[in-house]
């Protein structure tokens, strides 16, 4: 590791080349970090530590930079808001590790947790439509990651069943709406899952590129020669956090979300707790209660609808 002079402001031109040429990420994607990290250099300017290099920066920096996101910016930041600025500044340091350049490791900044959050997180159709445009589908990486997304959220599935998928599982015909999957789940346990027609229109067209012999369904095309091809869920985790930040979602959004996510839009649409536990894979009905507060409101609302008195005379 070597002690760059240079200034931590100086590197953020050097840092966007870095997310430009090694990390392929979009313009727009560029400036948003840009603008990201320019929040963390103005509090530097403003602390007068704007000579401050990578090596010097200290966990009580980062620290007092996260008391400011929360209380001292103009106007109070969400939670959610804070992280972007956040996410920002661990890219930054990423880099450094990337360039051998001596700073303190991502791992030490956390992310802004949020109390008020709810037991189980998930994403509206309008959200979800957002996340599902990010990706660039004129590249081939694109549309992979666009089938991922929306097979994640037609199917329901752990990003541990997502990336154990192959190629050969996926037999789709020119006429099929729909397609049944059976696959092997939690302790072994095999269940079917069922592709939209909507997710297969995506699947289809990301095969088409497809002209290996790989046994694996979806790719890594940035692995090592004579590396394994196959997605990890780190992988899959890390590709959803850039595209939160294209789509400005919030950062605290996993691929676990997605199920929630998939739980929530089936319950919304009337779908019983006991037929949930079987698209989820759960072996006890227990595990599938942490949606109980979706039922609990659908619940309530029918009751206001149907049985609220109203119809009675006073």
């Amino acid at each position: 590791m070597n002690k760059s002079q240079k200034p931590l402001p100086q590197h953020l031109t050097d840092f966007l080349d870095w997310l430009d040429i090694e990390k392929g990420l979009s313009t727009k994607s560029q400036e948003n970090y840009s603008r990201f990290l320019k929040k963390f250099i103005d509090w530097l300017k403003e602390n007068k530590l704007e000579d401050l290099k990578p090596h010097e920066l200290s966990p009580a920096h980062i620290w007092n930079y996260r008391v400011y996101l929360s209380r001292h910016s103009k106007k109070p930041l969400k939670k959610s808001t804070q992280n972007y600025y956040l996410i920002g500044l661990r890219s930054l340091l990423n880099y450094f590790a990337n360039r051998d350049i001596l700073s303190l490791p991502s791992e030490k900044i956390k992310l802004a947790r949020d109390r008020d959050e709810r037991q189980v997180r998930f994403l509206d159709l309008e959200q979800l439509e957002k996340l599902f445009s990010a990706p660039d589908v004129l590249k081939v990486s694109g549309l992979r990651d666009r089938a991922i997304l929306e097979t994640l959220f037609s199917t329901g599935m752990r990003i541990a069943e997502l990336v154990s998928l192959n190629k050969e599982q996926i037999k789709i015909k020119l006429d099929i709406e729909e397609l049944e999957l059976s696959i092997v789940g939690k302790g072994r346990r095999i269940r079917t899952v069922y592709i939209s027609d909507r997710a297969l229109h995506w699947l289809k067209k990301y095969l088409k590129t497809r002209t290996d012999n790989e046994r694996a369904l979806f790719l890594n095309y940035r692995s090592r020669k004579g590396s394994s091809r196959r997605l990890t869920p780190r992988f899959i985790e890390k590709n959803l956090k850039k595209y939160l930040i294209i789509a400005g979602l919030p950062l605290t959004t996993t691929p676990h979300v997605m199920r929630h996510s998939f739980s929530t839009d089936l319950l919304n649409q009337g779908v019983d707790l006991r037929i949930l536990q079987e698209f989820l894979g759960h072996k006890s009905i227990l595990a599938t209660q942490i949606y109980a507060h979706v039922t609990s409101k659908k619940l309530r609302e029918i009751h206001q609808k149907f049985h609220s008195g109203k119809r009675l005379k006073k």
